[in-house]
């Protein structure tokens, strides 16, 4: 069986569309702060490792319940050049990744999850207020398009468990036009977009406002625990510290326990130019919200503040041995085929060229949403896992971090969610057999009106599997 997205799309299209285009993030061309290299080892109360969401929002909160506390946050490259620079902006309340997962993973405490994820989304919005961060804000809601028949009855069910407003093809058309929607279910209250590489700039800018140490080009190389506190190594020399938090994202833990838990996974966006009011006016996008189709292999798009679309997602795409390489970011096949589903998706943009084209590796584990652990006897705490959906569950994932470094019990990390760690993938060979057998499988369910095979249904069963 093909999907709609099998059709035949004119090479000549793809090839002028994706003549012009930019390599690198779109987000990224923006002015932003540098800061300083660490010049020298240093002691402090609080060192936070890593200079994205995870990290920035980990020192703010700290340096805010703590006033007067040393809090130092170093990152190996620059603020927010990673994950944090390259994602859609999508803000997503659920921390679970989706309803589907929360439910099925901790069903008695699924409503709690909900009900943090969506303080966790009205905290973010009230942070950037305070801190008056201009990170082009919008509480949009979030549109889920069926594309296919079999996925309609997914949103039927999605409207009835109070996931959102279902819309029949004539209501979605009416609210975004694009002839391969059958139905849609719409969300309004749990997502926001925003500019994600202004968001962690600001979030960096406040930091420092508010008395956080920020060294750049500074990666941490080890770390042990000692008699009073935690000795992280650099090449400038050792930070003493009587916390840390780890928040190294998709890179290598600096624990070696966890190193097992999280690969690298691949994730492809094209920007396309400012679309004009005549552009926009044919495909008839004027609430703005967040996009998302429902296959197991989906896509994803937004409006950016100056009316580019933000295109990105389908191939989700792991290489042998859970290398993070640069060499796998410029993936020619990749970008043709998210363009051609493109002008499937809006055949009225015909003469929309793209700007940009980017990548970045997400931090994959397998129940898709974030776990947290503490190390060196309670004074490390990490979190890692986020599978895409971080810009938001990172703020909450910090809050966890200072919650189980401070030791006192909170509801969150009272949550199954946070004591609970996933399984681990297997060592190679066997993870890129799995990881590839599970891509293979998933992309036949789409071909399948979402029949899942059997290797799949075992996945299910044992609480392990793989999301694009």
């Amino acid at each position: 069986m093909q999907t709609v997205f099998d059709r035949d799309v004119d090479p000549g299209l793809i090839a002028r569309a994706l003549g012009s285009a930019t390599f690198g993030s779109m987000w990224l061309d923006t002015p932003r702060p540098e800061y300083p290299t660490l010049p020298g080892g240093l002691s402090c109360d609080l060192l936070v490792v890593g200079g994205g969401y995870a990290g920035l929002w980990s020192a703010l909160h700290a340096i805010e319940r703590n006033p007067g506390a040393r809090v130092v946050l170093i990152e190996a490259e620059r603020v927010g050049w990673a994950a944090s620079g390259r994602n859609g902006g999508f803000v997503e309340a659920s921390i679970t990744h989706g309803a589907e997962n929360g439910k099925s993973r901790w069903p008695s405490e699924f409503d709690r999850l909900e009900k943090l994820g969506l303080a966790n989304l009205d905290g973010m919005q009230a942070d950037i207020e305070s801190h008056a961060m201009k990170v082009d804000w919008e509480r949009t809601g979030m549109l889920t398009v069926a594309t296919e028949p079999h996925q309609v009855a997914w949103l039927r069910e999605g409207a009835d468990d109070g996931d959102g407003r279902f819309l029949d093809r004539a209501a979605v058309r009416a609210e975004v036009d694009s002839p391969t929607y059958q139905a849609g279910l719409f969300a309004a209250d749990t997502c926001a977009i925003v500019h994600p590489a202004r968001l962690v700039f600001e979030l960096a800018r406040a930091c420092a406002e508010a008395g956080v140490q920020v060294f750049e080009h500074t990666p941490a190389t080890s770390v042990d625990r000692e008699n009073t506190g935690v000795q992280v190594k650099t090449p400038a020399g050792m930070i003493e510290a009587d916390q840390v938090v780890l928040a190294t994202n998709v890179f290598p833990s600096l624990l070696k326990r966890n190193r097992l838990h999280t690969v690298p996974v691949y994730d492809y966006v094209l920007a396309t130019e400012p679309l004009t009011p005549e552009q926009l006016d044919r495909i008839g996008w004027r609430s703005r919200q967040g996009i998302g189709d429902s296959a197991n292999q989906f896509h994803y798009y937004r409006l950016s503040a100056d009316n580019r679309i933000v295109w990105g997602g389908y191939d989700a795409v792991y290489h042998f041995g859970r290398r993070v390489d640069p060499m796998y970011e410029d993936r020619p096949d990749t970008y043709r085929r998210l363009a051609a589903h493109f002008f499937i998706t809006f055949p009225q943009l015909e003469d929309v060229r793209f700007s940009h084209r980017w990548a970045g590796a997400i931090d994959t584990n397998t129940r898709f949403c974030a776990h947290w652990g503490l190390a060196g006897r309670g004074r490390i705490a990490y979190v890692n896992g986020f599978t895409g959906l971080g810009v938001g569950a990172a703020r909450f994932a910090a809050d966890v971090c200072l919650d189980l470094l401070d030791g006192r019990p909170t509801e969150r990390t009272e949550l199954e969610m946070v004591n609970r760690k996933p399984l681990p993938f297997p060592p190679e060979p066997a993870a890129s057999i799995g990881i590839q057998a599970t891509r293979w499988s998933l992309n036949r369910a789409d071909h399948n009106a979402g029949k899942r095979n059997i290797f799949l249904r075992t996945l299910d069963r044992l609480g392990l599997g793989f999301d694009s």
